[in-house]
């Protein structure tokens, strides 16, 4: 009994300790499950919310615009009111009077806030309100003289809330007509200077008058000029427009003809070109106006047509230059009453005789909306001057305000991805071009050539990557010794490590201009390298068995490293009297003559600089994969008569394809996602061309380069984040894919 005692003692203390240790084993077990756990769901929350921070930041895109109308009220003035413009905040619109008072009234509630009085009227009324540009206050008297003035707000307190205090100042005033009628018809310019242009129709075809100035070294001299400007096919004057510096006009006829006036020499006005603006013959042209840029034309007719044109160039016309309809867009009900230009975009509102105004963008041909209020025909009509309000004043003297809020009218599936007839070119086309010298130029937003850049990219880049890298992991893994094994895959794992931009930096200033100079050499290596390693290989399998035994097996490398450097070197001898014979002495203008081009960095640049890059990854996942293929495989293949080569493409690279797979698909992911190399190295050129001598901009790489300049929440901003959706879906899909594809592979060759 006390023996048994002193056993179970004994046992008991040996069992304390192991029911603690196991204790604590469970303890870290649970700990480390935790903690791993939770390291993955910080993982999948991180994308998710980068996924949906770029989902908040491209949304917008595609709201839908909306229009309120603030405000509707009875504004009466006896002067023709053919222009209108409020204060930049929208609080007051100045509305002359014949008498030459000008009324400032509220656009919140109708009410008059203050009153000025047209200076230097010299008892004259005041007939037509021609122009009203910040700060340009252009008018006509009963005497037919114009009026220029300057029309300035103060905000009290410089607070843009108050409603201004305006002040007005007389600039110049010029008498077109000489027998001082008033014209039926006007459309003036008047830049800096007191310069003006005007073309005006009192009776027959239409009249210019210009005040032409010329420098001299005693200063500038001034000298008024009138010519007649007859209409080419006839018909009566119904509409006119001058481009804000007086270079051309274009006069709309009674019988549908839009006629265009080179009006750069006031003294010797010429007719640049005319043409049919109406979609059915004889309906008179009714309104015209140029959009910002003033390259653009919109035409309105009397059947409620509204059509784009612009100059295209035409060999064949004298002037070099045709006028093109672009497009049609949707027709209004009644006659086309005004059209008014937005001052931010290639928007545009047209009005009818019914009162329906549309608000309209002219590169998506889209109408955004229709605006309602107006109760009879709209006389004059004009945008807000920051673009986020409309006015229009009808037949009835009643003045209506709406608020828009329409911050991307230029992005549709079409600007982003189809073919659009940009201003100034030959005809639809595929561009990217967010910005231009001035900020009148249309934005163009198509993400085609930066896709096509990013294929092209990573295209050539993995022609150059695959074959090297598989091939030397298939290499070290199966055929080189143990000591070449040891130094080649720390080598080439090594190579990972270098930046990117050290990479870049290499290829756009020493690689590129160093293979511009060899091009045919570059060109010829291809074929003489690749030749020369399968002739050697061949030579070396011919030898007598005795003389190969003097090389230890797997060492063969140590022979062919020399043989490829020179056949790279006879390649780029070869360079200069293949560019004679083949080329004329001169490749890139043999290129030129053939219809290509050739940039210094192009894409033979990119495929090897990013080619580098990914080589390091591709190969060191194949090499793992290829090693990790069970040992009894192999040794059955060679027991079985197989050659070392047979067992390595027949057993071997089968049993492996689901890792080699998997090495492809990430060295593909690090191909579409590099940025410094394809930024130094290409030229950064968004081009729609698959030739290998161009260069090229991917979707990273226009990322970081109009990131930085993109004001936030604008269209370029949201546009930027749709170009990382972009690139973050086709990696998810391809991803996703190739996992698939990787677990097929998997179970086909797991049970070998």
């Amino acid at each position: 009994m006390q023996h048994t005692d002193v056993l179970t003692a004994r046992i008991g203390s040996v069992t304390a300790p192991r029911t603690r240790m196991q204790r604590r084993r469970a303890f870290l077990n649970s700990a480390a499950r935790v903690v791993v756990g939770a390291g993955g769901m910080a993982t999948i929350v991180s994308i998710a919310a980068i996924l949906g921070f770029i989902l908040v930041e491209v949304i917008p895109l595609w709201r839908s615009p909306s229009a309120t109308m603030v405000s509707s009220f009875d504004a009466p003035s006896a002067a023709v009111v053919d222009a209108l413009a409020g204060d930049e905040h929208r609080h007051v619109v100045p509305l002359p009077q014949p008498d030459g008072t000008i009324n400032f009234v509220r656009l919140a509630d109708g009410g008059i806030a203050s009153s000025l009085t047209v200076p230097d009227l010299n008892g004259e009324h005041i007939a037509r309100v021609l122009a009203v540009q910040h700060p340009r206050l252009l008018l006509l008297t009963d005497k037919g003289r114009l009026l220029a003035n300057t029309l300035l707000y103060t905000y009290p307190g410089d607070d843009v809330v108050n409603v201004p205090q305006p002040a007005i100042a007389a600039d110049a005033s010029w008498n077109p007509t000489s027998d001082g009628r008033v014209p039926r018809l006007i459309a003036t310019s008047t830049p800096a200077g007191g310069v003006i242009t005007a073309v005006y129709v009192d009776s027959g075809a239409p009249q210019l008058f210009a005040v032409a100035e010329k420098r001299n070294l005693f200063g500038a001299q001034r000298a008024e000029i009138r010519r007649e400007l007859p209409l080419r096919f006839g018909g009566e004057a119904t509409a006119v427009v001058v481009d804000r510096r007086g270079d051309y006009a274009y006069v709309g006829s009674s019988n549908g003809y839009v006629q265009r006036w080179d009006l750069r020499d006031k003294a010797d006005p010429k007719v640049s070109d005319a043409a049919d603006a109406t979609l059915r013959r004889d309906i008179p042209v009714t309104a015209l106006a140029l959009l910002i840029g003033e390259q653009s034309l919109i035409v309105g007719d009397g059947a409620g047509h509204v059509t784009r044109w612009f100059t295209v160039r035409d060999p064949e016309m004298k002037s070099g230059w045709r006028l093109q309809r672009i497009d049609s867009l949707q027709p209004h009900r009644a006659a086309v009453t005004a059209i008014a230009a937005s001052p931010r975009d290639k928007g545009f509102m047209t009005a009818d005789a019914e009162g329906n105004v549309l608000v309209r963008h002219a590169t998506t041909e889209r109408t955004l909306l229709t605006l309602s209020g107006a109760t009879g025909a709209v006389t004059a009509l004009a945008f807000a001057p920051k673009g986020n309000g409309a006015l229009a004043r009808d037949a009835t003297g009643r003045l209506v305000n709406w608020s828009i809020q329409n911050p991307h009218p230029e992005i549709t599936l079409g600007t982003l991805f189809g073919k659009i007839w940009y201003e100034g070119y030959d005809g639809p086309s595929y561009v990217w071009q967010s910005t231009g010298g001035t900020d009148t130029a249309e934005p163009k937003f198509s993400l085609v050539p930066l896709i096509l850049g990013t294929m092209k990219g990573t295209l050539y880049a993995l022609l150059f990557a695959v074959p090297i890298a598989v091939l030397g992991a298939l290499y070290t893994s199966q055929f080189a010794h143990p000591r070449l094994r040891g130094f080649i895959k720390p080598t080439v794992e090594i190579m990972a490590a270098l930046p990117s931009v050290v990479l870049g930096f290499l290829a756009g200033l020493w690689l590129a201009p160093t293979i511009e100079r060899i091009v045919p050499g570059v060109m010829a290596m291809m074929l003489i390298v690749p030749l020369s390693i399968v002739m050697a290989g061949v030579a070396w399998g011919s030898l007598p068995a005795s003389v190969r035994s003097y090389m230890r097996p797997g060492m063969e490398l140590v022979l062919l490293l020399p043989l490829v450097l020179i056949a790279a070197q006879v390649s780029l001898w070869a360079s200069a009297p293949l560019e004679a014979w083949l080329f004329g002495g001169d490749f890139q203008t043999w290129l030129h003559e053939a219809g290509g081009r050739f940039d210094q960095r192009n894409c033979i640049v990119v495929g090897f600089a990013m080619g580098f890059a990914v080589i390091p990854i591709i190969f060191t996942i194949s090499e793992d994969a290829i090693s990790n293929v069970p040992p009894r495989l192999v040794s059955g293949s060679l027991a079985l008569g197989a050659t070392p080569w047979q067992t390595a493409m027949r057993v071997v690279l089968p049993t492996a394809s689901a890792g080699i797979f998997s090495a492809v698909m990430v060295g593909f992911g690090r191909a579409v996602g590099e940025t410094m190399i394809v930024l130094m190295a290409t030229g950064n050129t968004p081009v729609l061309d698959w030739s290998i001598f161009v260069g090229m901009r991917t979707l990273s790489a226009n990322v970081a380069v109009e990131i930085p300049e993109a004001p936030f929440g604008g269209t370029l901003y949201r546009v930027l984040f749709l170009a990382a959706l972009l690139l973050f879906s086709v990696t998810f899909v391809l991803n996703t894919v190739a996992e698939i594809v990787r677990q097929r592979l998997r179970k086909k060759y797991q049970n070998l």
